[in-house]
């Protein structure tokens, strides 16, 4: 570079420091130089045509073209020479002149030079303005692996991860999409819930290694059923989904049996075991009136559950009643049993037991019932909402609720001073277990934690298990029995009489008390059979040493011949209607106050109704 003349100022000692200026300027041009080339980052500046006035090293080569070629002075090339998407050109257009209007812009765009790789880059742009006019300075950074990264981030939120079909969550997606878009008249929809009948059972035989070897197979056969166009998920762990659009019912069905047929007929090998494998499938026919996804997928799981309890290996269409209907209802009630745990929503309720005969050593007691209050402040009674939480395994977590209760409210009754002496007077709380809690090994336990934790005496508790429960696990139901009347609890067997095909088991169970079923008391005044069958019960708990309490005591007439029977308890609306649980010792002193004034003339309830 040609030297330029030096600048002669009046002052002559500046007149050397003048002289120096152009190679100190030549200096810093070379430094800056080396600083953007030896970037990892592409460094480039445009004027208002987008056309390349610098480009560094690291940009030069992205684009495969050297920086002379690209800053050529007569024959300058625009940015956009490398965005032959019409989307990428355009959005570098609009970014340019957002940016020398003052707005500094960052965007991905692909950059796709024809001589070179193509990569997605991040440009960031800023408007630099000097004597000669604005200019655009950028920086392109490689973003291709953010991007693969973010791409297999995406990929795994959407698909699962053993079989690679798509996840619930993406399933649910393609399926509001579908239901969402208009639809032409006539066009229909349907969704197949596949559930395979057998992973359980290879779980347990083989290990879960094979069972996600099953599941990889039966993907791999819906695959090659299913059209291309269909939406294949994975639900669940056995369960599967297959969304058909513009599929009318003939279709549907069709695929179903095509599904049903193929992994039926094909065995799962596993080490030399083979295995015979069957699938239930619930068919929806999406119409206006399952116009949601939750109904959609909620119909479908219940016309699945339908098809395994006809037996498995068969295909149910939702047909909106009868089981299809009653296996939906149950289900929705899964939900709200669920939220009224978490936002405890569930009441107690007590119904009193009282003596009939005229023992003094007698005192009335209670038995605990459930309320659930619904979203709008109703009270919903145990018979609407316990069929689904017995169906689907949710009365483990409801008998915990309620035993926590009763041992706080009982354990606040402590705490105010109202116990009494005598064991026969303390308010004793009669408690439903179900079958799921009398099989959970760590409920034993679980009671014990709380006995302890609250300082509850344990005789304080009665619990009531059904004779059809006791029955259809009699080792089991006699373990626990022995089990919680070690820690001091009692047992009571509830439906007694429901069941009468053997009293043999009665040895196996030390039960304080027996329930005798209400479907014998009821006719009892006027059936003689009703009448010879309690009778029966009674002299065989008189041998036992039980006590007897008898259940929908309605009328004195009932009374009357309960207590010429000898059975000590009564049990009805007559006698007390269910109401919410107040403090128990509080409510039985009262009992016990007026039945202590009564005590002369037991042949009627203390708390008759009738007089």
């Amino acid at each position: 570079m040609p030297m330029r003349s030096p600048v002669v100022f009046v002052n002559p000692d500046r007149i050397e420091e003048r002289m120096d200026q152009p190679a100190e300027n030549d200096l810093n041009l070379q430094l800056l130089r080396a600083y953007i080339d030896s970037a990892n980052d592409g460094i480039f500046v445009v004027c208002d045509e987008m056309k390349f006035h610098v480009a560094n090293q690291r940009l030069s080569h992205w684009l495969a073209t050297p920086e002379h070629v690209l800053t050529d002075h007569c024959h300058r090339i625009p940015f956009t020479t490398f965005l032959p998407e019409v989307l990428d050109h355009n959005l570098f257009l609009r970014s340019l002149q957002e940016t020398l209007a003052g707005t500094p812009a960052r965007f991905d765009c692909k950059l796709a030079p024809i001589n070179g790789a193509a990569r997605w880059v991040e440009i960031s742009m800023n408007r630099v303005a000097l004597e000669i006019g604005d200019l655009v300075i950028g920086l392109v950074r490689d973003v291709g692996k953010q991007r693969e990264v973010a791409a297999e981030l995406e990929r795994r939120a959407r698909t699962d991860d053993l079989t690679g079909l798509a996840n619930r969550s993406e399933f649910w997606g393609g399926l509001k999409r579908a239901v969402d878009q208009p639809k032409d008249v006539g066009v229909k929809s349907g969704l197949l819930y596949v559930d395979l009948d057998q992973l359980k059972l290879v779980n347990e035989t083989c290990g879960h290694i094979a069972g996600d070897a099953l599941l990889r197979d039966t993907a791999e056969t819906l695959l090659s059923i299913v059209p291309q166009s269909a939406l294949l998920g994975r639900l669940g762990g056995d369960e599967f989904g297959v969304l058909l659009e513009s599929n009318d019912a003939t279709d549907t069905m069709r695929i179903a049996r095509r599904i049903l047929r193929a992994i039926g007929t094909r065995p799962f090998r596993w080490n030399g075991a083979t295995f015979k494998v069957s699938c239930s499938i619930g068919v929806v026919h999406i119409s206006p009136g399952l116009s949601n996804v939750p109904d959609i997928l909620g119909a479908a799981d219940a016309a699945c559950y339908v098809a395994k309890d006809k037996g498995r290996a068969r295909i149910q269409i939702y047909t909106g009643h009868g089981l299809c209907h009653r296996r939906r209802t149950e289900m929705r009630w899964v939900e709200r049993i669920c939220s009224a745990l978490s936002e405890d929503r569930f009441l107690l309720y007590h119904q009193r037991i009282v003596p009939i005969g005229a023992d003094p050593n007698l005192g009335p007691f209670h038995e605990i019932l459930l309320r659930l209050r619904g979203q709008n402040g109703s009270i919903i009674r145990p018979n609407i909402f316990m069929p689904a939480a017995e169906r689907y395994n949710l009365m483990p977590a409801v008998d915990r609720w309620v035993v926590e209760q009763v041992l706080r409210s009982v354990a606040d009754d402590i705490g105010f001073g109202h116990t009494r002496t005598g064991n026969d007077l303390e308010p004793l709380c009669f408690v439903n277990l179900s079958g799921a809690s009398l099989n959970d090994r760590q409920f034993p336990h679980f009671l014990q934690r709380k006995i302890d934790a609250h300082g509850v005496p344990p005789e304080r508790l009665c619990f009531e298990i059904t004779e059809t429960v006791a029955i259809q696990n009699l080792k089991r139901a006699s373990h626990v029995v022995h089990q919680l009347k070690e820690q001091g609890c009692r047992f009571a067997l509830d439906d007694f009489g429901s069941g009468m095909s053997s009293l043999s088991y009665l040895k196996s169970l030390p039960v304080d008390y027996l329930k005798i079923d209400g479907s014998l008391i009821r006719g009892i005044a006027v059936n003689s059979v009703d009448k010879s069958i309690v009778c029966a019960i009674q002299e065989i708990a008189r041998d036992m040493g039980i006590s007897t309490i008898a259940e929908y005591v309605e009328n004195p007439d009932i009374h009357d011949v309960l207590s010429r029977i000898g059975v000590h308890y009564g049990q009805g609306y007559a006698i007390h209607e269910p109401c919410p649980l107040p403090s128990i010792a509080t409510e039985n002193g009262a009992i016990t106050k007026e039945w202590k004034a009564h005590r002369t003339d037991m042949s009627i309830p203390v708390t008759h109704p009738f007089d």
